[in-house]
């Protein structure tokens, strides 16, 4: 795991660039602590910056920038080529190496590049990565992003510099970036929490989304994109071509091919170990660690006092019962507080899922005894975990005849009482107790009642917001599309769901999050669900194996029921959450107050401001909980102040 850096300038380069590329690649220093690197073409106009978290083949035999032996490619690379040994056997079978250098995964990558060139290499690979390759023959930049968007990868012209990088940081090290906010950004920020590739914060600058290749140059600046993997075709392969066997033969086949994911990400030259919440994803990936290691794996959870946010105890009985070596930190409500200051410098860019905060603490206490841990990621989106699958598969179906007007009158009933009293009225409610906000999930099901179809469903939920564009000066319609609009007639309202997740919330939420946070730290995070076979097997599975009866995950729980008792995990879903509403409330209410100062946002004139300050003074009063929206808010506001 590493991060990179560079730039390609229509000028040739001065005697300057080596400095500014160092300078670019010290920006994100925490990606990769242990070495870097430069690379420079002047009279190209090329440069490569690269910082190194050893994880493959530690000696300098792995360092980067590196030249394949050809001599014709460069490369930047960061990420894991899980599947590098085999591609190794395979050159070696075919006579296309004569020997080996190292034991890097980025060598295997430049010999690839040499036998069959770059787009054959990425169909071959099972990784997560970006890469930047310079081709010294064509004299061709080409960026890569992984198949699922684990790795981040910006990029964009910026004066006379075609600019790219992990991070933000390093490309603003350049004295040509503009740091312009797009207002289309912003408004993407305070509806889902976080800003959806293609898109940066800044203009001018862009994401490159999953599955595609970029390639510029000084005779053709305009950037080609092309696609090595698609999550529509998939999709639509999946509908096609669906898997024939029985269930129990779906049970063993998923089995084989997470043993098979798992078995080569816990390839390692350092130690490894895996996130474990004590939930089914997670609890997953560890027992299939566990059944294929010799010696205890070492798994991480951290705990809070407070019942509703806390799954320690479930992580505990579970690593008992598997048998890992097992340790967990019970987090004070001010220590996860102390991490918020925090938070612009290390997404970044403005990012608002408040599960950011115990992410990051748990990457920290992982990173204090390995340096690769494994996580459950991406479980959810494939074998229909979220509750708003099972909402919309559940309650969707039966409210869909009642007529909209009706609906819509229950739905006003519902929000006409403020949360803080239904929570009061939860309280005496047999079973309620860990059951979290029972105001909140009633306002949600409110929005669900009174929605005219699916899509609108699927947009309050991930929405903070109804009203996103009366909260901005310079408003801008950012409502998504589906993102699988091609074949959305061939999926089912929990499908579609499902495959917009897979395309947007997971790169832009879910593993934006894991890879910032524990790159914070220089923690390696690797997600074996997200190897590219299991996706495509997980969409080949009828949903019946995903969704059955109102459980969700049963061909996964299967799999796990076969390693852990079932009493340990039949328990509701809960989620990595802090208890935001009160913070706002209370602790952290000083803090928000002086980034929603009227002046201030008046002076800054990115927000209406009595839209905003509305939102605070309902939130304060207990009469709404504005908490998800406020959090956007505060994010950008947080991160605007470290610019």
């Amino acid at each position: 795991m590493c991060g990179f850096a560079g730039f390609l300038s229509r000028k040739e380069l001065d005697a300057g660039a080596d400095e500014r590329l160092a300078r670019m690649g010290k920006a994100i220093l925490h990606r990769g602590p242990d070495s870097g690197g430069v690379w420079v073409d002047a009279g190209c106009g090329v440069g490569l910056s690269h910082r190194r978290l050893s994880i493959l083949d530690t000696s300098s035999h792995g360092a980067q920038p590196m030249l394949s032996v050809s001599g014709r490619y460069v490369i930047a690379f960061n990420g894991e080529i899980y599947n590098h040994l085999d591609l190794r056997a395979s050159l070696e079978a075919q006579g296309k190496v004569s020997g080996w250098s190292g034991g890097s995964d980025t060598e295997t990558l430049l010999a690839c590049f040499d036998a069959y060139g770059i787009e054959r290499t990425l169909v071959l690979t099972h990784g997560m990565f970006a890469m930047a390759i310079w081709d010294q023959t064509t004299q061709e930049l080409t960026l890569v992003r992984d198949r699922l968007g684990e790795k981040p990868l910006y990029y964009g012209w910026m004066g006379d510099d075609f600019l790219f990088g992990s991070e933000l940081k390093a490309l603003k090290i350049s004295p040509t970036f503009k740091a312009t906010i797009d207002p289309q950004a912003l408004s993407a920020l305070l509806r889902y929490g976080y800003v959806p590739a293609p898109h940066s914060i800044y203009l001018g600058i862009s994401k490159l989304m999953p599955g595609q290749y970029l390639k510029v140059s000084r005779v053709r600046p305009d950037p080609q994109l092309g696609t090595y993997w698609s999550i529509d075709e998939v999709v639509r392969e999946g509908l096609h071509n669906p898997f024939e066997g029985s269930e129990a033969d779906a049970v063993d086949e998923l089995e084989r091919q997470l043993k098979l994911s798992i078995k080569r990400q816990m390839i390692s030259d350092v130690p490894l170990g895996a996130f474990l919440s004590g939930g089914v994803d997670s609890s997953a990936i560890v027992a299939l660690m566990q059944a294929q290691s010799s010696q205890k794996i070492k798994t991480f959870s951290i705990g809070f006092n407070d019942a509703r946010f806390n799954e320690a105890q479930y992580a505990k009985e579970v690593s008992e019962h598997i048998g890992t070596d097992h340790e967990e930190l019970y987090i004070s409500s001010q220590e996860a507080l102390d991490v918020i200051p925090m938070i612009p410098n290390i997404w970044d860019e403005p990012f608002a899922d408040p599960s950011q905060i115990p992410t990051y603490l748990v990457s920290r206490l992982a990173k204090s005894k390995v340096t690769v841990s494994l996580s459950g990621d991406g479980g959810d989106e494939l074998f229909c975990g979220y509750n708003r699958y099972l909402v919309t598969g559940k309650l969707w179906k039966y409210l869909k005849p009642v007529p909209a007007g009706l609906r819509g009158s229950v739905g006003k009933i519902l929000t006409s009482v403020d949360p803080a009293s239904w929570d009061a009225v939860g309280r005496w409610l047999p079973g309620a107790k860990g059951f979290g906000s029972l105001g909140d999930k009633l306002h949600k099901v409110a929005q669900i009642i009174g929605a005219k179809d699916s899509d609108a469903i699927y947009q309050g939920i991930v929405s903070s917001y109804h009203d996103i564009d009366s909260l901005l000066r310079n408003s801008t319609s950012t409502q998504r599309t589906s993102a699988v609009a091609t074949i959305s007639d061939e999926l089912c309202d929990v499908q579609k769901m499902m495959a917009n997740d897979l395309k947007s919330y997971l790169p832009g939420d879910i593993l934006t999050k894991l890879d910032r946070a524990a790159m914070a730290v220089s923690l390696e995070g690797r997600a074996p669900f997200l190897d590219h076979n299991i996706v495509e097997l997980a969409w080949r599975l009828p949903l019946s194996v995903k969704f059955r009866e109102g459980e969700s995950k049963w061909v996964l729980k299967q799999v796990l029921y076969r390693h852990v008792d079932r009493a340990l995990l039949e328990r509701p879903k809960m989620g990595f959450g802090v208890p935001l509403r009160e913070w706002l409330q209370g602790p952290l209410r000083e803090w928000a107050e002086a980034l929603l100062d009227e002046r201030r946002l008046e002076e800054q004139g990115h927000f209406n401001v009595s839209m905003v300050r509305g939102l605070w003074s309902e939130h304060l009063s207990g009469k709404k909980n504005r908490s998800t929206v406020l959090w956007n808010i505060l994010m950008f506001q947080a991160w605007l102040a470290h610019q």
